[in-house]
């Protein structure tokens, strides 16, 4: 599976971003994509996945009500809209992905990564 993650940059608390990433390679119709990031010093945290076999999406408590996980399946994209922004969400955020019908319960269980994309939520 390749991902290629894109979209960071540095915005202004309260803005909006959207990241992108283009996957493929998949050797199995049931997956599961998300969003993971990490912050300076501190470990990787799930942040949103989705559930190829439903369609189904999950988000982490910090990140419900601001951020949106997205699949675009004719254009093999996944992608995180993020509003509301905080300085609290400076991190650098990865797609990845891992076979299964089930959101992982830790980011550890994801084996495949696409490079992060740094957000920067300042002012």
């Amino acid at each position: 599976v390749q991902l290629q993650a894109s979209g960071g940059g540095l915005v202004q608390p309260g803005d909006s971003l959207l990241l992108s990433c283009a996957t493929s390679g998949f050797t199995s119709e049931n997956y599961v994509l998300g969003w993971v990031r990490q912050a300076p010093g501190k470990e990787r945290e799930g942040v949103a996945c989705y559930v190829s076999r439903n369609g189904d999406t999950t988000e982490a408590d910090f990140a419900r009500g601001r951020f949106t996980i997205f699949r675009d399946v004719a254009e093999n994209m996944v992608y995180l809209q993020m509003n509301y922004l905080r300085p609290e969400d400076t991190a650098v955020y990865f797609c990845a992905s891992v076979d299964g019908s089930t959101c992982p319960a830790t980011p550890k269980f994801y084996n495949s990564w696409g490079q992060g994309t740094q957000v920067t939520v300042s002012s």
